[in-house]
């Protein structure tokens, strides 16, 4: 009994090994099927992923630059209110120097002219008074050469001429002669 117990365990302990030798051979199939899906798998696995990737990482680095790009902006619009101040300020400084500027120059301009009117003035007025002194002294130049050619001296103080008696007399009464030549 042993022996038939035997063999029959012997027969399914063959049928087993069948068995297994099926499913591993389907298991290998199996394997080796997908060992040549495998690579197309992954090539599509790999171009879904890369196809997300550029949109992933350009979300990414939209999410990590976005604070620091506000940041900068908020700067530059802090920067540009500021430098608009400045200007502003700056403008109102200019043109409160061009106004400064205008009134100086009409100062320089009215001094100008009142100092040329006084130099005009003045000119004149010594024109007219020096006028009047060279008339003066004309006067007296034409009586020193007359002096200077008639002949004349000085006796005791007193002035001496030497008068022509025939000469032509002068004067409402005829009370003065020419004096004759040197």
């Amino acid at each position: 009994m042993q022996q038939q117990e035997l063999e029959v365990l012997i027969g399914h302990a063959a049928v087993l090994m069948e068995q297994f030798e099926r499913r591993c051979e389907n298991i290998e199939r199996h394997l080796h099927s997908l060992g040549q899906q495998l690579p197309a798998i992954i090539k599509q696995s790999a171009d879904g992923s890369l196809q997300s990737l550029p949109s992933q990482v350009m979300g990414q680095v939209r999410d990590g630059l976005e604070r620091p790009v506000q940041d900068y902006q908020q700067r530059l619009r802090t920067a540009g209110s500021e430098v608009g101040a400045e200007v502003s300020a700056l403008a109102q400084q200019l043109k409160r120097m061009e106004q400064l500027h205008r009134m100086l120059i009409w100062k320089v301009i009215g001094v100008s002219a009142m100092s040329l009117l006084l130099l005009l003035g003045g000119g004149a007025w010594l024109a007219m008074h020096y006028a009047d002194v060279i008339k003066q002294n004309q006067m007296s130049a034409d009586l020193v050469s007359v002096y200077n050619h008639a002949d004349v001296t000085i006796c005791d103080g007193h002035l001496c001429a030497n008068v022509d008696p025939k000469g032509k007399r002068y004067g409402e009464h005829g009370e003065y002669l020419s004096v004759k030549a040197r």
